[in-house]
C-alpha cells in the first residue's frame, strides 16, 4: 500500500513547495493512538471538510506502519478516490475487506467518508463481528453518528472531533520569518482561516473563491442532502446570518423576524431552526449555550454562534467583514478551548456577560476576550464583568495588546497570540 502523495510537474516551484508541505496533527494521532487495539470500540473522526481529516488518515497509517505494524495489515479506503468507485453497498464493503485482510493477524482498518455508502453501519458491525479489525472512520456530516449506528453499534464507538489548524499548527505549517512575523501570520490566520489547503500567500481573490468553494461543497453534499430544504436560496441566507453575526446573541426567532424586517419574505422559524441544526450538523457552525454563573445553569434562550473557519466566513460573508477583528478573534479563542478540552458556554452573571465560561471536570475557567485593553471604557468592561463572578475559579482577559496590564483582584490579562501558543 502507498500512502505517498505524487505531485504532477506542471506545478511551478512555490506551487510545489506549499502541496508538499504537511503539518503532523499530534494531537489527533494522540486521541487515536489511545483507541488503539481495543477493536470493541470504532474510532469516529468528525469535523468540517477539508479541515485534515483525509490526511490525519494517512498520517496515522504511517504510524501504524512505524511502530512496527506489517504494511499489509493497514488497509486505508478513501472513498473519494475513483479505486473505490466500484464499492456501492455495505456488501460490496465488507467483500472488498474480506479480500485485503491477511488471516489470523489484527488488521487496522481506516475508511476515510465512508457515510458515501448506503447502510454502511451494517458493513462496520459485520466487520467487527466476523474479522479481527480495529476500525477508524471518518465523516463529514454528524448523520455519521444518527440512531442507524447507535442501533448497530450499541454504543461501541467514540467520536473525535477535529478542528482545522490550531495557531500553533499553522505556525508549524507557515513558520514565521523575516518577511513575515507572528503577527503577519496571526492577521492570515485570522483572515484567511486555518484550513490547511488554504496558502496564505496565495492571491486573497483565489483563496475566497477556494473557501467560497468548500462552503457549497459543504452546502450541497452535508446539509441539503439532509434535510428537506425547498429553497436553498434561504438556507444560504440563514448561513450568512449567523456567520456575520458570530458571537451576538442570537436564535431561531431573530433571525426569522430579519427576514421579515428586510422584506425577504416569511420564513418560519422552525424553519430556521431545522437550517441552523443542519449548518451544525455540517459542522460549519458551533452553538454556544448560555451558562448562568450564580444559578450553575445552562439557559435554553439566546444562544451565540461561532464558525469553524474565520476565512471560510470572510470569503461567504463579504469583505467588509475583514474590519471585524474582535469578533473573530472571539471566535478563533471559542475554538481553541474546544481543541483544549473544554466544554465551553457563553457565562452570565447577573446582568453581565462573560465571554466564556470553559469547563473540564472539576476546573472552569472564565474568560473576557477583546481587541483592545488601552480605551478606559472597554478596560472597565471587561475587567468589571469578571470582578463581579464570587468564586475562586481563574479569570483571564486576552487581547492584541503588546503589553499585559496589571489587573487587580487576581484577574490575569494575557497577549491572544501567546496564548494561543502555550501548552500544546
Amino acid at each position: 500500500m502507498s500512502l505517498g502523495i505524487v505531485i504532477p510537474k506542471l506545478f511551478n516551484n512555490a506551487a510545489l513547495s506549499f502541496m508538499e508541505k504537511e503539518v503532523v496533527r499530534h494531537t489527533y494521532i494522540s486521541c487515536l493512538s489511545v483507541g488503539r487495539d481495543r477493536t470493541h470500540t470504532v474510532k469516529i473522526i468528525t469535523g468540517v471538510r477539508r479541515c485534515g481529516k483525509s490526511t490525519l488518515m494517512k498520517q496515522y497509517a504511517r504510524a501504524l506502519v512505524d511502530s512496527g505494524v506489517d504494511e499489509g495489515r493497514v488497509i486505508l479506503i478513501n472513498f473519494e478516490s475513483m479505486e473505490y468507485g466500484h464499492i456501492r453497498t455495505y456488501g460490496d464493503l465488507v467483500n472488498q475487506i474480506d479480500g485485503m485482510v491477511p488471516r489470523n493477524e489484527r488488521s487496522y482498518i481506516l475508511l476515510d467518508e465512508l457515510q458515501r455508502i448506503p447502510e454502511w453501519e451494517r458493513a462496520v458491525n459485520a466487520l467487527m463481528v466476523d474479522f479481527d479489525v480495529d476500525i477508524y472512520i471518518t465523516g463529514s456530516n454528524a448523520h455519521l453518528l444518527s440512531s442507524e449506528l447507535a442501533t448497530y453499534m450499541s454504543g461501541r464507538y467514540v467520536q473525535i472531533r477535529m478542528l482545522p489548524l490550531s495557531f500553533r499548527e499553522y505556525l508549524d505549517m507557515h513558520p514565521a520569518d523575516a518577511e513575515n512575523n507572528v503577527e503577519s501570520r496571526f492577521h492570515d490566520y485570522v483572515w484567511k482561516g486555518s484550513l490547511p489547503m488554504v496558502d496564505p500567500s496565495a492571491d486573497e481573490t483565489f483563496v475566497h473563491d477556494q473557501l467560497k468553494g468548500v462552503f457549497d461543497t459543504v452546502l450541497v453534499r452535508d446539509v441539503l442532502t439532509h434535510t428537506d430544504a425547498k429553497d436553498s436560496r434561504t438556507l444560504i441566507n440563514v448561513a450568512r446570518f449567523v456567520m456575520s453575526n458570530i458571537g451576538c446573541v442570537t436564535s431561531s426567532n431573530n433571525i426569522a423576524k430579519t427576514y421579515l424586517a428586510d422584506e425577504h419574505g416569511e420564513v418560519n422559524n422552525k424553519t430556521v431552526g431545522r437550517y441552523l441544526q443542519a449548518l451544525e450538523e455540517a459542522y460549519v457552525i458551533y452553538k454556544a449555550e448560555r451558562y448562568d454563573i450564580r444559578g450553575k445553569k445552562l439557559l435554553q434562550t439566546l444562544e451565540k454562534y461561532y464558525v469553524a473557519d474565520t476565512g471560510m466566513r470572510n470569503a461567504v460573508v463579504g469583505i467588509s467583514s475583514k474590519e471585524d477583528d474582535s469578533r473573530q478573534i472571539e471566535n478563533i479563542v471559542y475554538l481553541e478551548l474546544i481543541r483544549r478540552g473544554y466544554e465551553v458556554a457563553v457565562g452570565k452573571y447577573g446582568d453581565r456577560e462573560v465571554d466564556f465560561t470553559a469547563r473540564k471536570g472539576a476546573e472552569t475557567e472564565y474568560y473576557q476576550v477583546t481587541k483592545t485593553m488601552i480605551d478606559e471604557c472597554t478596560y472597565d468592561r471587561e475587567v468589571s464583568s469578571l470582578s463581579e463572578i464570587r468564586d475562586s475559579y481563574s479569570k483571564t482577559v486576552l487581547s492584541m495588546d503588546s503589553f499585559v496590564y496589571n489587573v487587580p483582584g487576581g484577574i490575569k490579562h494575557k497577549n491572544v497570540i501567546k496564548w494561543l501558543l502555550e501548552g500544546q
